[in-house]
């Protein structure tokens, strides 16, 4: 098969300078939780253009592609990880594309947003990511049930920090949103934030356990309040993961916090994000509802595993003309 070079490079979104403030949080405002309501038609309706209102071709297409792996939380949470597993993980964070590929697309020293593990993995991670630039996110408190004692929580993400992680994706209680307890959400959340001190919160609402998309836009906005800098939907172990009516209510909450606090707050689907059609989608619904910023790594992040086997294959597809089997784009 003949093949033909390209240089999407020229096409790359601008890269913006990453925000200086993290979100430092606010004072609960009950007014403003119980003012957020959610039209679920009208945010259906919504949802349903995202994918078919424009699309990106050829070369624009695989600078977007490129895009999105910078975008991509490298995950592994399986029960029978290994530091071998992990260790190999890593070595796909740092080179996340076959260097054949990236010669010909014009592009060079590309990595992943970051690596997703559970505590347990950490050191592993760290050491395999030394020198990269590429930070450790921990899973932690409880995940993915969020059940464990309180004080056990607070302990894990204070152990994971300690290990070296970078990043900490804590799961919050579905019980106070389910009850309407939001001070307690607010109170929770607030200490988890603090457990963090300098590693970045990304707060897990569960979404598909919440029962509505008003109560997914109040957690959203509580959990802001409290100090999150990342709102992330899913733990990927619920039967609902992320959804696009849930990613419109949540980064419609996240728009109207910056509007009023000028905080810019992270968002990251996770679960069930495995085409890489469907990066392009988010990465449009990032873009149309917050702007360029908000297609950064420092503020968008896809919790994904499977996600950049597909986007490698659609990348020698843009070269080659071909796809190839997956097994020539292996993860770990």
């Amino acid at each position: 098969m003949q093949q033909t070079k390209t240089a999407p490079a020229t096409h790359l979104p601008q890269t913006l300078p990453k925000q200086d403030l993290r979100n430092p949080g606010m004072d609960l405002d009950m007014e403003w939780v119980r003012a957020v309501q959610a039209n679920t038609s009208a945010i259906e309706r919504r949802a349903l253009t995202l994918g078919t209102r424009r699309s990106v071709k050829k070369d624009h297409q695989a600078a977007w592609l490129l895009k999105a792996i910078t975008c991509i939380d490298l995950t592994t949470l399986a029960g029978d990880d290994t530091e071998g597993r992990v260790e190999r993980l890593c070595a796909k964070a740092r080179q996340p594309v076959r260097p054949d590929l990236l010669a010909q697309l014009g592009m060079s020293d590309i990595t992943v947003g970051a690596v997703c593990v559970y505590h347990e993995m950490v050191p592993a991670a760290v050491r395999a990511l030394e020198g990269s630039g590429i930070p450790v996110a921990a899973v932690s408190t409880g995940f993915p049930a969020g059940l464990s004692p309180f004080h056990l929580r607070l302990a894990e993400i204070g152990e994971s920090v300690k290990a070296g992680a970078d990043e900490i994706d804590i799961v919050i209680s579905r019980r106070h949103v389910l009850t309407g307890n939001w001070q307690a959400l607010y109170d929770e959340m607030r200490q988890m934030r603090a457990a963090c001190g300098d590693a970045h919160v990304k707060a897990i609402l569960a979404t598909g356990e919440l029962g509505t998309l008003r109560n997914v836009a109040r957690a959203s906005l509580v959990c802001m309040m409290a100090g999150a800098d990342f709102i992330k939907t899913s733990t990927g172990k619920e039967s609902v993961n992320a959804t696009l009516p849930v990613s419109l209510v949540m980064t419609r909450a996240i728009r109207e916090y910056h509007e009023r606090t000028g905080i810019r707050i992270g968002y990251k689907p996770a679960g069930g994000i495995s085409k890489a059609k469907d990066a392009l989608v988010y990465l449009s619904l990032m873009k149309e509802e917050l702007g360029d910023r908000w297609v950064q790594p420092d503020l968008f992040r896809f919790g994904a595993s499977s996600l950049l086997g597909d986007i490698e294959r659609q990348l020698e597809h843009h070269i080659t003309g071909a796809y190839s089997a997956a097994w020539r784009h292996p993860l770990a």
